[in-house]
């Protein structure tokens, strides 16, 4: 730890933030904290002060943790002599209302804190002490604690450690998916027993927000949502093409609201298959002997993440449902594929392009690889493409609208590792941001 004053300690305050953002936090380092002065620092060290910031408020939501796990049991302690019970503790514990109070937090937020707490510092450690070296934020051990709830203790810590020496690379929303998906590996059985009951929770929801405006969605089956999203998604090319000048213009989001409205309404469900029903794209990303029904490991849907066996063969074996075989890579366990050279990627590449990549390959970015543009890691060369930039694969990644225009017009550069399909970002600070390949075998 470098203490101000010795010979060898960082200088500038920009040099005080790019070591803070490696340090471990702690109280020795919280002390320093205050050289991180954003009119002292440059752009790019204001971007490492934030990163060195964010690492100590994990160590401090990790001190909050262990302090109110401790009231807990304060609060424990104090019961009166006959009153626990399983049954009645919630109704006897008032360590949520007192920290309600300290906190000027509602009831049920205290409550959730308290209980996220107790989680960590009972049955967590791993993760906890992840959030005290800063390693991880507190949305990813709230993600942990919620995603394991339902768990039995063994199977927790399973989930635990297959996914915390991931946790450091992963934002909150990766987290969750991989948590997830150790799940349906873990436990399977369960996994299917939970989605049965949840399944019969399935429900239309709305609700007002104000301004004239409302939320309107359903909370149904992944694999249900998947085949409205595929409808939704042809509709909207539909109306584009009915109504012609004028709505060029309209988002995307706009036109896929539309388009719901429109099914719902009117009942205009565009039919693609010989049923009469709209059929179902499936990527096959589940071992075959899963698919058999011979084993239970969970499969990926495209847009929603882990699925059980069981939805995936359903899916699977939909009527009109159509079938595309991916070739994985055993050691990376990315999407492998050869294609050859022309300007607009071939359907065939287009195809491969977004089945390997999953979403868009900007770091912080989950936007569907289908609904990205495809674009040349290596700009593309008109007059000679043999020279460099060439349409293929290993030059082409999935990119949003706006993250494709970040590319070309904000200063970021991009480079793409072709062994195991890694896309660096540098930001025009000269930071440097991956993102990867969806490898199938988690």
């Amino acid at each position: 730890m470098y203490e101000r004053g010795e010979a060898s300690e960082p200088g500038t305050p920009d040099e005080w933030a790019s070591y803070l953002t490696q340090a471990v936090p702690g109280a020795d380092t919280a002390v320093i904290l205050d050289v991180l002065s954003a009119e002292k620092l440059s752009h790019e060290g204001r971007i490492d002060a934030l990163k060195a910031l964010e690492r100590h408020v994990a160590w401090i939501h990790a001190m909050q943790a262990q302090l109110l796990a401790a009231l807990h049991d304060d609060a424990e302690a104090a019961l009166p002599e006959g009153a626990w019970n399983k049954d009645v503790a919630g109704q006897w514990n008032f360590a949520a209302e007192e920290v309600a109070c300290a906190l000027k937090v509602s009831g049920a937020t205290a409550e959730d804190r308290l209980h996220v707490a107790r989680e960590l510092d009972g049955r967590l450690p791993t993760t906890l002490g992840m959030l005290e070296t800063g390693e991880i934020s507190w949305m990813q051990a709230k993600a942990v604690v919620e995603v394991t709830d339902v768990l039995d203790p063994e199977v927790a810590a399973g989930v635990e450690a297959d996914v915390a020496p991931k946790m450091p690379s992963l934002a909150c929303g990766q987290t969750r998916r991989a948590l997830h998906r150790a799940v349906a590996r873990l436990d399977p059985e369960g996994v299917e027993v939970r989605h049965q009951h949840r399944k019969r929770e399935r429900e239309i929801t709305h609700r007002e927000v104000g301004d004239g405006m409302a939320h309107w969605g359903a909370y149904l089956p992944a694999e249900q949502a998947a085949r409205l999203d595929q409808a939704v998604d042809a509709h909207a090319e539909t109306l584009l093409k009915e109504k012609g000048r004028g709505c060029e213009d309209w988002t995307l989001a706009q036109r896929r609201v539309d388009a719901l409205v429109d099914l719902v309404l009117n009942g205009s469900v565009p039919r693609t298959g010989s049923s009469g029903r709209t059929a179902a794209v499936v990527q096959v990303t589940v071992p075959l002997d899963a698919l058999l029904g011979i084993e239970q490991e969970p499969g990926q849907l495209k847009g929603y993440g882990p699925i059980t066996a069981s939805q995936a063969r359903r899916i699977a074996f939909t009527e009109d449902s159509v079938w595309r075989r991916l070739l994985t890579d055993p050691v990376s366990g990315m999407v492998v594929k050869t294609d050859p050279v022309t300007y607009k990627p071939t359907a065939e590449t287009a195809r491969h392009v977004v089945a390997r990549d999953g979403v868009c390959m900007f770091p912080s970015c989950r936007m569907p690889a289908h609904r990205c543009d495809l674009d040349h890691v290596e700009p593309f060369d008109n007059e000679d493409p043999r020279k460099g930039g060439e349409t293929t694969p290993e030059n082409v990644i999935p990119l949003c609208r706006r993250h494709h225009l970040l590319k070309h017009r904000a200063g970021w550069g991009v480079e793409r590792e072709e062994a195991t399909g890694t896309v660096t970002w540098t930001a025009p600070t000269g930071h440097h941001y991956t993102s990867h390949p969806h490898d199938y075998r988690e």
